[in-house]
This record gives structure tokens, sequence and C-alpha cells, in this order.
């Protein structure tokens, strides 16, 4: 089982990123996906969230409004992109897939929103 994310990296506030997370190893249409994030010396916190279909989503308010959670099943991929980044927006990223009681954690990649 592999999750991987790509597509972080330093980003002027304002900018904009897209997360790719490439899933394998396990049926990937039949997991919920999320995005979390976790800051140096802060809680790992939920970001977004993705059902099996796509057809409901859910954000931190944090993030609503720019940040938009999306799944490929066919290419067994969830993506995140984010828009109007912010400084506090710095974090690693990772993703993560769920079913009932099985669930698997990406790596992380980092972003870091900066001038």
């Amino acid at each position: 089982v592999q999750l991987v994310e790509s597509g972080g990296g330093l980003v002027q506030p304002g900018g904009s990123l897209r997360l790719s997370c490439a899933a394998s190893g396990f049926t990937f249409s039949r997991y919920s996906m999320r995005w979390y994030r976790q800051a140096p010396g802060k809680e790992r916190e939920l970001v977004a969230h993705i059902s099996t279909t796509g057809g409901s989503e859910n954000y931190a308010d944090s993030v609503k409004g720019r940040f938009r959670i999306s799944r490929d099943n066919a290419k067994n991929t969830v993506y995140l992109q984010m828009n109007s980044l912010k400084p506090e927006d710095t974090a690693v990223y990772y993703c993560y897939a769920r079913k009932f009681t099985d669930d698997y954690w990406g790596q992380g990649t980092q972003v870091t929103v900066s001038s």
C-alpha cells in the first residue's frame, strides 16, 4: 500500500498550488480520502474530506472558499487545489485513506507560503 503526495513547494502569499496523492495497493474507489496538515509545533488538523464517489466534500473553516478537494478514481488520485494561500497555510500536508477500520497515510509534502 502506498500513498504518495506531490506538488508541494514554496509559494508567495496569494499564490496557488495543487497537491496530488497517488494511491496504490488497495481499492482506491472504496476509500474516503482526506487531506490533513501539520504546522511546526501544532497538532495535525483535518483540512478537507471527500467521499468515495466525490459526491460529498467537507472543509475546515480556515480553508473554505480557498481550497478544493477532488478525486479521480480512474487514476487512483486525490487532489487538493489551494488558492489564495496565506502564510498560516504553511505546513506538511498529508493524504489519508479510510474505509471502516482500515486506514493509510502518505509521507507528506511540505507547503511553505512566504514572501
